[in-house]
């Protein structure tokens, strides 16, 4: 598959500063070496998913090997494809060109099709006696527990709720995320020896932790508890907090609203309740008390809301509810962007109000450990190692300070089985690495050939409403792999043999597919032009060792 290189990338050049080491004189100065760099897309993916590494698999053809490196660093990918809010295509140096790798859709298609062809974990390390209590199957819980297992550790998560998968199963709506999707990637993580208790919501952690043998803890009860605001209230309908609304119509509680409903929130949550609110054959508005370039939705979710035909009124904020009305105050932005009253008052028909404000965490159950900290706003305070005060107890998640979407949760539960598996072998965790990022400069965009993004289809808008289906597709499988070829391998060699046939001393040597090349510098001058061509900077130019100068 070529796809046509364009006049403009044809007559790009090498900028001034990549062109300044030639002309070494008769003492090599400095030498080629090949230094992989570090991805923006890999360092911007909040579960650290070696993202390059999986594309390149599936260019060679590798499906399975592919979802085999995927699944190292998270064990859902068929859920993270369709709910994640992709940092890593915002970071993807291809965006700056023409759109960005749609590497959300890819990673769905490897999810689907290993769910399809029921493909399983990868063999685990020997077991090791040690037992880790996980409390919450939400996605935190969840990586963590799948990431100790391994390790050969025994996990056992005590869920509070009647079913795996926290805000995944009850703040997502099923457009979004199918159940049986959802369900099928927490059943693999149990096959591999995780046990899930329901209905086991946790009182005393000590206790919990002493009646069970626990070696450690992971605590991840995610943030379910809506936050409330005062509002005035005359003879009002219902006032409901949107993620009791979500749980609700999930538990197949179909809540009795008038026909008209108002949310109040810009977050996601809001733009997801209004959206199960229409699949209810309700006519919800939204009301935000900033413009729409402060929401904290993602442009996408307001984007789809409006297109099936959910009015949401800006800077608007709420003075009263009454019977079937609701009070809004006009707001303006003042000169540092923040909404101010401007005492401008409406009123808009709505029967019932559901609260989109935000989510808190329930953190009663370890109050009772004087050596855990928490944060005014009630999160546990944990250090770089995801541990609390208390020794071998961990935390992570949306009860840990952090961003709180799916992919973060999975990063920290990732991130804390590492440190739990080292300190039960009382072992230090090696510190990663830090690699400089393959940014866009770097790269020599005249190698690479023109290539807009596949999209993925979607349902007819005049069907959505009506029913809880999934919205979007997935890829075919031509699709996945031609959005897996527009990768740039920023950084990193992936053997294009430039460097082999540009070098004038024939000082490059080919170690054999997958292994790359190494320069012989008993021939190699230092002339840079290995360095010159390499289209993805996996040629760095370093000084020549003192004393190591060639003639």
């Amino acid at each position: 598959m070529e796809f046509p290189l364009s006049k403009e990338r044809r007559d790009l050049t090498l900028p001034p500063d990549l062109t300044q080491h030639r002309a070494t004189g008769a003492v090599r100065s400095r030498r080629p070496i090949y230094l992989d760099l570090m991805p923006p897309c890999n360092a911007a993916c909040p579960a650290g998913e070696n993202i390059q590494g999986w594309l390149a698999k599936i260019v060679e053809g590798d499906d399975r090997g592919a979802w085999e490196i995927l699944v190292q660093d998270n064990p859902m990918p068929a859920v993270h494809g369709r709910v994640c809010y992709h940092p890593c295509e915002t970071s993807c140096n291809r965006g700056q060109l023409e759109s960005p790798v749609s590497i959300h859709a890819v990673e769905r298609y490897l999810g689907d099709l290993a769910i399809q062809e029921g493909w399983r974990f990868p063999a685990l390390q020997a077991v090791s006696g040690k037992r880790v209590l996980v409390v919450g199957a939400g996605p935190a819980g969840l990586s963590c527990a799948y990431q100790l297992a391994r390790r050969g550790h025994k996990a056992v998560i005590l869920e509070a709720g009647p079913m795996a998968g926290g805000m995944m199963h009850f703040g997502i709506p099923a457009y979004r995320l199918p159940r049986n999707i959802l369900e099928a990637e927490i059943a693999r993580i149990q096959d591999i020896g995780v046990d899930i208790v329901f209905n086991h919501k946790v009182e005393d952690l000590n206790a919990e932790m002493t009646a069970g043998g626990f070696d450690a803890a992971f605590v991840a009860v995610g943030a379910h508890l809506g936050k409330k605001t005062d509002i005035p209230a005359r003879d009002a309908g219902k006032v409901l907090d949107a993620v009791s609304f979500l749980k609700s119509v999930e538990l197949g509680e179909q809540p009795r609203l008038g026909r008209r409903v108002a949310i109040y929130g810009g977050g996601n949550t809001a733009m997801d309740a209004a959206r199960v609110a229409r699949r209810l054959g309700v006519e919800p508005l939204i009301i935000y008390r900033r413009d729409r370039d402060h929401m904290p939705a993602h442009a996408f979710e307001a984007d789809e809301a409006v297109e099936e035909g959910i009015k949401i009124h800006w800077l608007r904020t709420i003075k009263s509810v009454g019977e079937g009305t609701v009070e809004i105050e006009v707001m303006a932005l003042d000169e540092n962007g923040r909404p101010q009253p401007t005492g401008e008052i409406e009123t808009l028909e709505a029967d019932d109000l559901i609260l989109a404000l935000g989510q808190d965490t329930d953190t009663t159950f370890l109050r009772q450990m004087d050596d855990i900290a928490f944060q005014p706003d009630g999160v546990v305070v944990v250090d770089d190692t995801m541990m609390t005060g208390r020794p071998g107890v961990f935390a992570g998640g949306d009860m840990a300070p952090s961003e709180r979407t799916v992919t973060v949760a999975v990063g920290h539960g990732k991130k804390a089985a590492k440190n739990i598996d080292a300190f039960l072998r009382n072992e230090a965790v090696e510190p990663k690495v830090s690699k400089d990022i393959a940014t866009l400069e770097k790269l020599r965009l005249w190698f690479f050939a023109d290539a807009a993004a596949r999209t993925q289809n979607r349902i007819p808008l005049d069907e959505r409403t009506g029913t809880f289906g999934e919205v979007t597709k997935g890829l075919e499988t031509v699709d996945a792999q031609f959005e897996a070829r527009r990768c740039f391998s920023c950084g990193n060699c992936f053997e294009c043999d430039g460097c082999y046939g540009a070098c004038p001393e024939d000082a490059i040597v080919k170690l054999g597919p997958g292994l790359g090349y190494k320069v012989n510098f008993d021939l190699c001058t230092g002339c840079g032009t290995c360095f010159d061509q390499c289209p993805v900077h996996a040629i760095s130019l370093v000084p020549e060792p003192v004393g190591e100068a060639t003639l």
